[in-house]
């Protein structure tokens, strides 16, 4: 009989997942908790419980052409960056093309995944699940968990002393939806990620006065890139990232951070931060100097503390707020796999960020548990590839003690080249990795063999954007 296969949510990563299991010949069900797919691209207006949850103006960092499935180009009449309402309109288009949504299981939450007494000689789970109000159990041969990992937001309300004072109103970015409540105030938005900036810079266009509060200052990309062409598209290629292997990272840093300090200044915009350019995950906004050099966004150090009514930096300025609003990202878990993994601080131990190495059988995988410099629907999309081979037996994992120094020896690269950050525990550089996954399947391009086989081809691989199709 064919294995059934349980997918844990029907975001971009739950949508491949099945898409994957119905190419290899399993039987999928996805649990999604809440009535409708698209995940993180789906924008209400109230934030759900364990679901993550965006404001209505988010776009796209990454262009269309390298962010769609392999199989399922964007159409051509969609803009290069897509507002989320045009990504959900590529995922249903994909669902309904593949005839996705009659193995998914709607308001259904996944309570508890556990081993079933056999594991050790079947592999198999039991899959706990609640819908209306009523519990059932079913047993599964494989589970993929593709719950993504901006579900629960990191607040740390304890390192700002006086917020208990403060009389304004503060929120996490995920319970930021629109700017009309901030009309004619003062704000101060803490961290100068993606969400933290795009914010700064909506507010600045109805708020009295935005303050962009780093604690290290941040270095700007921009999705309009040389020629006018999306910036991903030029930059992520096999080219740039040979030379990128060859040259010190050190002169690779320099080379990107002068193009960037080209376009603005960092320095004299109280963005340039002390470490390299590669040594954190980018931030990617368009806007940002513009909003700076008008006024409408004043750069302020990190808050040493909170009044009633005002903010005290750590450069000694003061300033009277109305409201804060609080970028400081995510943190992960999943309480429903009771004992199987581990989560510390966002530190998690996986194979190739998809297996936990301890299991008896290999029939437990996450996809989309990543931060890739670049798209993550193609990299889920070859997770699942793998993922759904390893599941039929048609290809093992290593022996642990393998797969262990494995990851002991991603998470000391990491270490080393990343500034220690709960946002720096799951970071993958997008064609060494999506290089590693290939080579698992079986699929990844010999450049030589094609050269002699298709040179016209050989070029664009090498010297083209890394596109999915």
């Amino acid at each position: 009989a064919a294995q059934q296969v349980a997918i844990i949510g029907a975001g971009a990563s739950g949508l491949c997942a099945l898409k994957c299991c119905l190419d290899e010949g399993l039987v999928p069900t996805c649990f999604e908790r809440s009535g409708d797919i698209g995940g993180l691209w789906r924008f209400e207006e109230y934030p759900e419980e364990g679901r993550a949850s965006i404001y209505r103006s988010v776009i796209i960092n990454a262009s269309k052409e390298m962010m769609c499935f392999s199989d399922f180009p964007i159409p051509e009449d969609f803009p290069n960056y897509m507002h989320n309402s045009k990504i959900m309109e590529y995922f249903r288009m994909y669902a309904r093309h593949f005839d996705l949504l009659r193995h998914v299981c709607f308001k259904t939450s996944v309570c508890r995944v556990a081993k079933r007494p056999d594991f050790a000689t079947t592999g198999q789970w039991e899959v706990v699940t609640e819908s209306e109000g009523k519990q059932e159990a079913a047993i599964f041969d494989a589970v993929l968990v593709c719950t993504g990992h901006h579900t629960e937001a990191h607040l740390p309300l304890s390192t700002f002393p006086g917020l208990e004072k403060f009389e304004g109103w503060y929120l996490h970015s995920r319970d930021y939806k629109s700017p009309q409540s901030f009309l004619g105030k003062r704000v101060v938005v803490v961290g100068t990620g993606n969400s933290g900036i795009d914010i700064a810079v909506e507010l600045s266009h109805t708020a009295k006065q935005v303050f962009l509060s780093t604690k290290r200052g941040t270095w700007v990309l921009h999705r309009v890139g040389d020629g006018g062409y999306p910036f991903d598209f030029s930059y992520i290629s096999r080219f740039r990232e040979l030379l990128h292997s060859l040259l010190p990272q050190n002169a690779s840093s320099f080379l990107l951070e002068r193009k960037l300090n080209a376009r603005f200044d960092h320095a004299l915009y109280g963005l340039q931060p002390q470490h390299r350019i590669f040594h954190q995950h980018p931030t990617v906004n368009d806007d940002l100097p513009n909003c700076i050099i008008s006024g409408s966004v004043l750069v302020k150090p990190n808050i040493q503390k909170f009044t009633e009514t005002s903010a005290i930096f750590s450069d000694g300025t003061r300033e009277d707020i109305d409201a804060v609003v609080f970028a400081t990202g995510y943190s992960f878990s999943f309480p429903f796999l009771e004992g199987c993994v581990k989560v510390v601080e966002n530190q998690i131990s996986l194979y190739k960020f998809m297996f936990p190495i301890d299991l008896e059988k290999p029939t437990l995988a996450f996809i989309g548990l990543i931060q890739p410099l670049g798209p993550i629907m193609p990299i889920s999309e070859l997770q699942c590839r793998w993922a759904t081979r390893v599941f039929k037996g048609l290809q093992d994992l290593p022996p642990s003690t393998n797969m262990l120094a494995d990851i002991t020896q991603t998470k000391e690269k990491m270490a080393e080249r990343y500034v220690k950050s709960q946002r720096h525990t799951i970071q993958v550089d997008y064609i060494p990795y999506m290089d590693e996954l290939a080579c698992q399947v079986g699929v990844k391009p010999n450049l030589l063999t094609l050269f002699l086989t298709d040179p016209k081809l050989a070029l664009e691989v090498a010297f083209g954007p890394c596109t999915p199709y």
